[in-house]
This record gives structure tokens, C-alpha cells and sequence, in this order.
């Protein structure tokens, strides 16, 4: 299995908008979000900044083979706390447990170097456990997580390197 994650360009944008559906459809168990009178889950906001504040917003797909199997946004912080924020993270299902979200984690900490923070939402306990067993492993145990007191979930910091 080839593992490969994309930069994606203004042009493809539009993918990674149509799978915020799918994102937003299993956030669902975890929060108070509805539908549309359209059908649809409501616009991710700001979504269009990951196109608009180049070396500051990072957007990218993850593939499997030539297939898309998820997606990853990042930020790049100036608030002191890290240098780096993984805003958003998804794997669809048929690709979870399968390596593909752990390799494409450990890619995007290599390819940005420096102070991170990964958040998850307080219930969703499954997020919990693969960011505390990838991020584990990834610094050896090295990383501090506190409770977040504005949304009462865990964040994880840590440092990564080249």
C-alpha cells in the first residue's frame, strides 16, 4: 500500500469541502450539529482561509493508493502555545485501523517541525486514544496534555523533528 499526502491546491479545494459532509456527518455522535433545510451539514467555517493564507494553513489529502482516504488541515500558530495546530483530521472509515491515519500524523509532524497541539473533543473517546497512542509513541512518551477549560477536552503538546 503506497501512503501520500497532497498540498492541495486552490483547484481541488471543492474535494476537501464535499468530505467536511462526511467529517461533520460522524461529529454528529460527538455534537449538537444538524442538517440544513438543503440537506446538507453547514459550510466549515473558514474553510477557504487554507487557501487564502499560504505558509499559514495547510490543507492536504491523504491517499492510499490512488485512492483519497482522508484529510488533515493544519495551522500555523503565533500565539506562544505551539508552532503548529492539527485543526482538523480524517480517516473514512474503510481506511481506519489500517496505518494509513498514523503514517499520514507522523508525516505531517515531520514535515512541520516544531511545537504542536492536537485537541479532540471530550467525548469522542476513540479520538482520545489514537492521538494519546500516536503522539505516545512518536515522542516516546515524551508530550503533556492538559484539559482544555473552553471546550473541556484533552490537548496533547509536543515537539517533533525532521
Amino acid at each position: 500500500m503506497t501512503l501520500a499526502l497532497e498540498l492541495v491546491p486552490r483547484s481541488k479545494k471543492r474535494i476537501i469541502r464535499e468530505m467536511m459532509q462526511f467529517y461533520l456527518y460522524d461529529f454528529t455522535y460527538y455534537l449538537n450539529i444538524e442538517l440544513t433545510d438543503k440537506g446538507r451539514f453547514p459550510d466549515y467555517p473558514d474553510l477557504d482561509e487554507f487557501w487564502s493564507r499560504p505558509g499559514r494553513k495547510f490543507p492536504y489529502l491523504i491517499y492510499s493508493g490512488f485512492y483519497i482516504a482522508g484529510f488533515a488541515l493544519v495551522d500555523r500558530l503565533d500565539n506562544g502555545e505551539a508552532d503548529y495546530y492539527m485543526t482538523e483530521f480524517f480517516i473514512l472509515h474503510k481506511y481506519r485501523r489500517s496505518g494509513v491515519g498514523t503514517w499520514a500524523a507522523c508525516e505531517l509532524f515531520r514535515r512541520y517541525p516544531g511545537r504542536w497541539k492536537v485537541t479532540q473533543v471530550s467525548n469522542n473517546l476513540a479520538a482520545q486514544a489514537f492521538w494519546r497512542r500516536i503522539i505516545g509513541e512518536y515522542t516516546e512518551g515524551q508530550y503533556m496534555e492538559k484539559i482544555e477549560l473552553d471546550h473541556g477536552g484533552p490537548s496533547q503538546y509536543f515537539t517533533s523533528f525532521r
